[in-house]
């Protein structure tokens, strides 16, 4: 296939890995980037051979790009991914989505509108890890799906991220922030969601940086910190959320899918590989057994979303990391709140449905640092 042009606008930690993509993957060809600090824009573009650094107006403006891929804060995302559709440009955002529903919904109208596409991270779902779990689930091997536990929880980004102030304000906190792996991993294992009912807590007005290099700093503190979720699929299983910035250990046991004929422990959905285990009724020595993975994905690494679109546009494949699938996710994580809110269920208006399952050997063009991770 033809690669199609990309246009990165932010050139922040996240972008590495995307730039590292761009010189991966044969279908991905990043021909400008675009930062507020155009210093740090030219360092990455001489760092990984960009051809242009450009202003973002420009860079949405530019008839050779044919992708935007927006790395910016989370706050920003919907004003940018709207940005550039209306520039007619296809669109690929870190995650989330946007910040609200109502961006997000304007998003997929402008889309809509304009015959364009919307990716979404996160990727990780395309892995091996995460599609060997939907494998055994689709395989019946623990049964029918019952219910679920995610758990994430640590003490805030403010430790170790050079600038954490996105984590705090709008479009961010746990959920925002690490909720699209758990609630993403979900909707691929189990399908889409009826419902959701959250809880919230905000124990902290502001937070102290101890990372360097503003280590003293003080920010404040604009979304919740520590959010618990009820979440109920359309097939009638329930799951249990957790994601907290306010947990300083934990014994909590991460993620794991139960069924009638036994349980599942899923991967990490933050990564794309990773052994599952399972814990079935019928083992005799009732022992949790390693599941081996054979599936073959070449090149496993974040910025496969973009392959993910790249491939969609150019033949009949299923875009599987979509903005059907991430609007989805966005309004399960503004129902949470909204349910914190109001002391209510609520139930979801947009059904993505399940994301098909990824074929044996996706992607089937790398370049020439394409081995597999």
């Amino acid at each position: 296939m033809e690669s199609v042009t990309l246009g990165i606008i932010g050139c922040g930690a996240i972008s590495d890995v995307y730039f590292e993509a761009g010189n991966r993957f044969d279908a991905l060809d990043i021909v400008a980037c675009a930062d507020l600090d155009a210093d740090r824009a030219e360092s990455k573009a001489d760092e990984y051979g960009v051809p242009r650094v450009l202003p973002t107006e420009d860079l949405l403006a530019d008839p050779e790009i044919d992708v935007a891929v927006v790395l910016t804060p989370a706050g920003t995302h919907g004003d940018l991914v709207s940005a550039a559709l209306r520039a007619g440009k296809h669109a690929y955002t870190e995650k989330p989505l946007a910040a609200t529903k109502a961006e997000g919904e304007a998003i997929l109208e402008t889309a809509a509108e304009r015959g364009l596409t919307v990716g979404v991270a996160p990727d990780t779902v395309l892995g091996t890890g995460i599609q060997t779990c939907r494998d055994l689930i689709d395989e019946g091997r623990i049964g029918d799906p019952v219910g679920a536990t995610a758990f994430w929880s640590n003490h805030g980004h403010e430790h170790w991220h050079p600038d954490p102030d996105g984590f705090y304000a709008e479009g961010g906190g746990p959920l925002f922030d690490m909720g699209p792996y758990y609630l993403t991993s979900l909707v691929t294992l189990l399908g889409p969601i009826r419902s959701v009912a959250g809880t919230a807590n905000t124990p902290f007005a502001e937070r102290e940086i101890t990372s360097e290099p503003r280590r003293g700093e003080r920010i404040p503190v604009s979304v919740p910190t520590h959010e618990t979720a009820v979440v109920t699929f359309e097939n009638g299983a329930t799951g249990t959320l957790l994601t907290s910035f306010d947990v300083w250990e934990s014994e909590l046991p991460g993620f794991e899918i139960y069924g009638t004929e036994g349980t599942l422990s899923v991967t990490d959905p933050n990564r794309f590989d990773g052994t599952p285990r399972v814990h079935l009724s019928d083992d005799e020595d009732g022992e949790w057994r390693e599941i081996s993975v054979e599936r073959d994905h070449p090149g496993q690494q974040r910025g496969l979303g973009l392959v993910d679109l790249a491939y969609s546009l150019d033949s009949d494949w299923d875009h599987r990391t979509s903005g059907d699938l991430g609007f989805h996710v966005l309004e399960a994580m503004d129902g949470i709140r909204e349910s914190a809110e109001e002391g209510a269920y609520v139930e979801l208006s947009a059904q993505c449905g399940r994301p098909p399952s990824v074929p044996d050997g996706f992607p089937t063009e790398v370049g020439p640092a394409g081995d597999a991770e």
